[in-house]
């Protein structure tokens, strides 16, 4: 069987790192990137990491005629990582059509080329935005989908049930895995997460107040139902959910087909805001100016993972603690001054 994957949104934080995975397990990775969030520099680095330079397809996967090129180039593939999407919470809350244009036009382009060209198997990027405020913590599968908070978390819903339904009707093979909070950055140092501008997730903000590339941190809410008041969040690192990715695929082949599956991805347990901060000023000996300010829209209260279905299922698990992904993303940080 070819183990040529085609690994949608291969240039982002956690498609890349989920490319230096295939790479370094004999897979043959065809990224596939349309460059508006991340930069072909990459390319380098996950070169120089993995000593192979992995095939690079520049393509709007809106653009269906474009992306039906890369499936009649590739006629051979043995599946698809799934990761391109918009996925920013606050963005999406002021321009939802964007979100909703891209992220669903895309999957289903997608879902029409591997039904057409006899690719079976797929890996989804959700999220577990699609839990809502959940009734119950940790979150297990079982949980009720709520109705999103943002309308990238909806986008994550609907994705999910594109997925579900045509999975049914033309005999395909998916897992959606739901992950939280993932951070960190490769071991090397030079693979991270790449942002432009004000950094929109919590740990690179983190580490670029400790650089001095800014002068605060502010924390989007003091006032919530929580043990410091501050926001909940399950944190794991890039590179777990990396492998986790290699494995859900591997077991994606071997379902039956017209089998879709859903699986959690995080590290079991939950931080606030202020133990992150406190958590990385620990490990690094770094003060980490910070506010707290008014609640940003689209953030819930708390959110952490029940693994033991990827346990099971996936015969998977995090293996770094949280002072090492913290330690990774400040190695990366200090990489990007240099």
């Amino acid at each position: 069987m070819s183990k040529k994957v085609l690994v949608t949104g291969g240039l982002g934080y956690i498609g890349s790192h989920t490319v230096v995975e295939l790479l370094d397990s004999g897979y043959t990775p065809i990224v596939l990137d349309n460059l508006s969030t991340s930069d072909l520099e990459v390319m380098d680095r996950i070169e120089h990491i993995s000593g192979q330079r992995p095939i690079f397809e520049e393509v709007n996967m809106c653009d269906a005629v474009a992306l039906r090129k890369v499936f009649e180039k590739h006629p051979d593939l043995s599946g698809v990582i799934h990761f391109a999407a918009y996925l920013l919470v606050d963005e999406s809350v002021h321009q939802p059509l964007k979100y909703y244009q891209n992220n669903l036009v895309s999957t289903m382009n997608l879902l029409e080329l591997m039904s057409e060209f006899k690719v079976k198997s797929m890996v989804f990027s959700s999220s577990c935005t699609v839990y809502g405020i959940p009734d119950t913590l940790p979150v297990n599968e079982a949980e009720s989908v709520k109705e999103a908070e943002s309308p990238y978390g909806n986008t994550k819903r609907i994705g999910e049930e594109i997925i579900r339904d045509a999975t049914r009707s033309e005999e395909l093979k998916t897992i959606s895995l739901r992950y939280f909070n993932p951070i960190g950055a490769h071991h090397s140092g030079i693979l991270g997460e790449f942002q432009e501008g004000v950094p929109h997730h919590l740990v690179p903000y983190i580490t670029e107040t400790a650089i001095g590339k800014r002068s605060g941190l502010k924390v989007f809410g003091g006032d919530y139902d929580t043990r410091d008041g501050t926001c909940i969040r399950d944190y794991i690192h890039v590179v777990d959910i990396a492998k986790a990715h290699i494995s859900a695929l591997e077991v994606a082949t071997e379902m039956e087909p017209g089998v879709n599956d859903i699986i959690n991805l995080g590290s079991g347990e939950g931080s606030t805001v202020l133990e992150m901060i406190h958590a990385f000023q620990n490990a690094t000996g770094i003060n980490i100016p910070h506010e707290v300010v008014a609640r940003r829209p689209g953030d819930v209260p708390a959110v952490y993972a029940d693994i033991s279905k990827a346990k099971k299922v996936l015969n998977w698990e995090p293996v770094h603690s949280l002072e090492e992904m913290l330690a990774s993303a400040w190695k990366f940080e200090q990489t990007l001054n240099k």
